[in-house]
């Protein structure tokens, strides 16, 4: 198994094989809360304005994300996974647009990934399981960053966790928290002044290996449809 670590949105148009793209903060936290919440499938989208006529066309239930690190016009929940742990999202179908994650998403399947996967370090290890169990031949891990266009120390950590299981490797959890903890996206949910991000939404994205499901998307009538599956 080949596998190659890309970064941010030309990594993700670059992507090839099964490709992982990773969204620690938060959007593939977010992701594995809804789901863990009992949610029955999130619709990625690059746009905002996508994941709203989805939800006027009844394709969706509920709107999530973020631009700017807040809640768009609109939508019915942030890019919060503390919030979305408090909200009711059992057999709910949602929307989600955020400005690194799913546009990561959109761009892999524009560019012809084969089978895709969300990962964050909360289903690393998930994630890591259920790509093995496929035995693909070349595997591209997509950290996707700030915004998608600066790398960040969370999404390099973890694609460098993931290819150390891929490999079979017994990379340390502890010691990845400790790193994701001290990069500079760290910073801003310890900013009062940045009330969009929770200090809970950082505690819970670096709780690695704490979900135990494989997110893997799809395409299905034009739409890019994530459902969880257990590793």
């Amino acid at each position: 198994m080949e596998v190659v670590i890309e970064s941010l949105l030309g990594g993700a148009r670059r992507a090839r094989g099964t490709v992982v793209v990773i969204d620690v903060l938060r959007a593939f936290t977010s992701a594995c809360v809804a789901f863990s919440g009992g949610a029955s499938r999130i619709v990625m989208t690059a746009e905002p304005e996508e994941a709203l006529a989805l939800r006027h066309r009844g394709e969706a239930d509920v709107c999530i994300g973020e631009v700017g690190g807040r809640m768009p016009e609109g939508f019915d929940h942030g890019n919060s996974p503390f919030e979305l742990s408090t909200a009711d999202l059992r057999a709910r179908s949602i929307a989600q647009s955020t400005r690194a994650g799913t546009t990561g998403v959109a761009a892999a399947a524009a560019a012809g990934a084969g089978r895709l996967y969300c990962a964050a370090l909360v289903n690393a290890r998930a994630t890591a399981d259920a790509v093995a169990a496929a035995r693909p031949e070349r595997v591209t891990l997509v950290a996707m960053g700030a915004w998608g266009t600066e790398r960040s120390d969370e999404d390099e950590l973890c694609a460098l966790y993931i290819r150390n299981l891929l490999g079979g490797r017994r990379p340390d959890p502890e010691a990845v928290r400790r790193l994701a903890l001290a990069g500079g996206e760290s910073d801003k949910y310890r900013d009062g002044a940045q009330d969009q991000y929770h200090p809970r939404d950082l505690e819970m994205a670096l709780a690695v290996d704490s979900c135990d499901l494989a997110i893997e998307v799809e395409r299905s009538a034009g739409l890019l449809v994530a459902r969880p599956g257990p590793a």
